[in-house]
């Protein structure tokens, strides 16, 4: 063999040795063979999103991944199964160091540690409460992965499924006496139905109402606060209505008073006003003001909605006859926009608003209703003529083959 040959097959096997110890692990060696709660696959730690950053078992557990004699031993640091008191600690030591973080992942926050701190779970935990939710119970363990991969615990789609592992156990919860139906409960809601049916990755999730490391439930004061960061105009309306002082003198917490909180339902216009689905009547009495207002707000909004609908079926008719209607369907569409404005106004409690939104909407309607119409006038007249038409072309015919016949006799 030559010698630049030779030379280059020696590169080559060092290079292979190299690649070799560098990817060696005795741990996962040894505990993908191990059964649960120990195993751990070589495929599952290679997506977490700590090994493709680099990092091995050594960085948490401690110990040499390299050497099997020294692989858990005290010298190398070994450190071995962590206590769940101790595992927000040992995240915190990179995810709360600026400089560590710095090095992997520049746009990663570094607050979390000091966020779980002051959340219901991490002042438990203070005072020797394991039983709540640590970084792990959320993250997972050995199959960590980026918040944004959608096989992650923590992507929007997934928060409220891993949330209800605790909050939806009724033995696990049961020391804490709080409810255990908020998944139930938010899987019939529009926020659910946003999020999972729609695809609508903004959509509240448990995490968007209550935080994440620092969760904690919204009191009275803060729940409007909190619904504002995506309802911000029907936020600004509530501010300024008398249901505001109403609310705060009867310590009643503002949005979940009528909305209530997980089971958010669509909202309708018989949610207002004196029927049996209004919840106007859960504080209203026939016959005093509050209840005449949501009565007038009612049954303006049902007009507009009506004639809406009926302006609709006419122009349809129209279309479907042949008849040019597409400017006026497009300008009726700028009507339910201001039924829709009428509908967000209701959160200002008063009448005045609603009627403005609807006025302005009433108006489009009898002009688009009046097109329609016309377009069915000329529709009928088209039709009388082309009927008289068919007639004189008719009776021409008929003139013409007696003619005609008349002639052959002759």
């Amino acid at each position: 063999m030559r010698p630049q040959r030779l030379w280059l097959l020696v590169c080559a096997l060092l290079i292979a040795a190299a690649a070799t110890a560098q990817t060696k692990n005795v741990c996962l060696d040894c505990h993908s063979n191990l059964d649960e709660p120990l195993k751990v696959s070589a495929e599952e730690f290679s997506g977490n999103a700590h090994a493709l950053k680099g990092l091995s078992c050594d960085a948490c557990h401690g110990g040499d991944t390299q050497n099997e004699d020294r692989a858990m031993t005290p010298a190398a640091g070994f450190r071995g199964s962590i206590q769940r008191a101790k595992i927000p600690e040992l995240c915190g030591s990179c995810h709360a160091n600026e400089d560590r973080m710095r090095e992997y992942n520049p746009s990663l926050r570094t607050d979390q540690l000091a966020q779980y701190r002051t959340s219901v779970h991490g002042l438990r935990l203070a005072k020797g409460d394991t039983k709540v939710a640590v970084c792990t119970d959320c993250h997972s363990v050995h199959n960590i992965r980026p918040a944004s991969d959608p096989r992650s615990t923590v992507y929007p789609l997934n928060v409220a499924n891993t949330c209800k592992r605790c909050h939806a156990d009724a033995a696990y919860m049961k020391p804490y006496g709080i409810p255990t139906d908020q998944f139930a409960s938010y899987s019939a809601s529009v926020h659910h139905e946003a999020m999972v049916v729609r695809g609508d990755l903004s959509a509240p999730t448990c995490s968007t109402c209550h935080g994440n490391h620092g969760a904690t439930p919204p009191g009275v004061n803060s729940v409007a606060n909190v619904c504002s960061t995506c309802h911000v105009f029907q936020a600004s309306l509530f501010e300024a209505s008398p249901h505001k002082q109403a609310f705060q003198a009867a310590k009643l917490p503002a949005c979940v008073t009528c909305h209530s909180n997980h089971r958010i339902q669509h909202p309708g216009d018989e949610m207002i006003g004196s029927s049996q689905e209004s919840v106007c009547a859960r504080c209203h009495k026939p016959g005093d003001l509050g209840m005449e207002t949501a009565e007038g707000i009612h049954g303006r909004l049902w007009r507009l909605d009506h004639d809406i609908q009926s302006t609709k079926a006419l122009l349809d008719n129209a279309a479907s006859s042949g008849m040019e209607v597409r400017e006026s369907q497009l300008e009726l569409s700028q009507a339910s926009d201001d039924l829709l404005k009428a509908r967000v106004s209701i959160h200002s409690a008063s009448l005045a608003p609603v009627e403005e939104d609807v006025q302005a909407g009433d108006k489009i309607v009898a002009k688009v209703q009046a097109a329609g119409e016309a377009a069915l006038r000329e529709r009928a007249y088209r039709r009388k003529g082309l009927t008289v038409s068919a007639f004189v072309i008719l009776a021409v015919v008929l003139t013409l083959g007696a003619y005609i016949r008349q002639i052959e006799r002759d």
